[in-house]
């Protein structure tokens, strides 16, 4: 019985997932199906119910997120990372060329404008790190500020980080997890059901797993494919608003000898060496005049 049981619940999750990928108002239909089932005493309430929340939680990982949700999960995001650093306001006046630098750059980007704006600040720290949120947070230590020699090395920074933001890869990855969850609820509550304990037992243990899987996400950073992504829409979008798209270059080049693997960008990110490789490829096609030497001035006020 057990093992009959087992089995028609396996069909099902399996009928289920295969619904995630044609259409998600399916879902509903399996979550009704598994409600009418149980009334009808063909499953019992524990089996119908983890039916019901498998079909519900995978459903809802199929959900798009708006931008509203895009801003306020990046906010959400920011408070985090701002609960293990703290903001640097010694120097308004670089935290506006930060902005500014980043202004130029997006306003000539495929998407110039996020729900609530673009904004940079900076954060107290020697360490060499930058950060994006999808709500168009972007956040930038002094370390990683100290280590540039050149405006069109900042702005490789940030459009690195603009690119992130546009790229949508923090809404991807917040998608797989959404998914995983899904696939985590589905599990659980099968073998709940299958064994008769308590969904809600196994659901405070699932959310338990998820905050796990979400901080693991969050410190492992994103795979190398996507940061060679970042860099290769970092050089167009700084070639669209006039910056020399090298610059990230020299930016990668001065990282070579401050970035350690054990902190900041080097726990996240792939070596400068295997990123100034991807970019050498990318910064061909690209020719743009380099008038750099005319921005230096401005640079060297800023950050001194």
């Amino acid at each position: 019985m057990m093992k009959t049981k087992i089995e028609i619940i396996f069909i099902i999750i399996v009928l289920i997932v295969g619904v995630v990928i044609s259409c998600d108002t399916l879902m509903k239909v399996a979550d009704v199906g598994a409600q009418v089932a149980g009334a009808t005493g063909a499953i019992d309430s524990n089996t119908a119910t983890a039916i019901s929340q498998s079909a519900r939680a995978i459903g809802s990982a199929a959900e798009e997120i708006t931008p509203e949700q895009e801003y306020y999960i990046g906010r959400a995001v920011a408070a985090n990372i701002l609960g293990a650093y703290r903001l640097w306001t010694g120097n308004q006046a670089l935290t506006a060329y930060l902005n500014n630098i980043c202004a130029a750059i997006t306003i000539n980007s495929p998407r110039p404008d996020v729900y609530n704006g673009y904004h940079v600040s900076i954060l107290d720290s020697n360490e060499i790190n930058a950060f994006a949120t999808s709500g168009g947070h972007i956040l930038v230590t002094r370390g990683l500020i100290n280590a540039a020699r050149s405006e069109d090395a900042l702005a490789g920074v940030i459009a690195h980080e603009v690119a992130h933001i546009q790229l949508q890869h923090s809404i991807k990855a917040i998608r797989s997890s959404r998914i995983t969850q899904a696939i985590l609820v589905t599990g659980t509550s099968a073998a709940g059901a299958a064994a008769e304990m308590n969904v809600s037992q196994l659901t405070d243990v699932l959310n338990e797993s998820v905050g796990e899987i979400v901080q693991t996400l969050v410190n492992s950073g994103y795979s190398q494919t996507q940061e060679f992504e970042a860099d290769n829409t970092a050089m167009a979008l700084m070639a669209g608003a006039g910056y020399n798209p090298s610059g990230l270059i020299d930016m990668l080049r001065a990282l070579t000898s401050v970035q350690t693997a054990s902190s900041g960008l080097g726990k996240t990110h792939p070596t400068p060496a295997q990123r100034i490789t991807n970019a050498e490829r990318s910064v061909r096609n690209y020719s743009v005049t380099d008038n750099s030497a005319r921005r230096q001035a401005r640079f060297t006020t800023a950050t001194r």
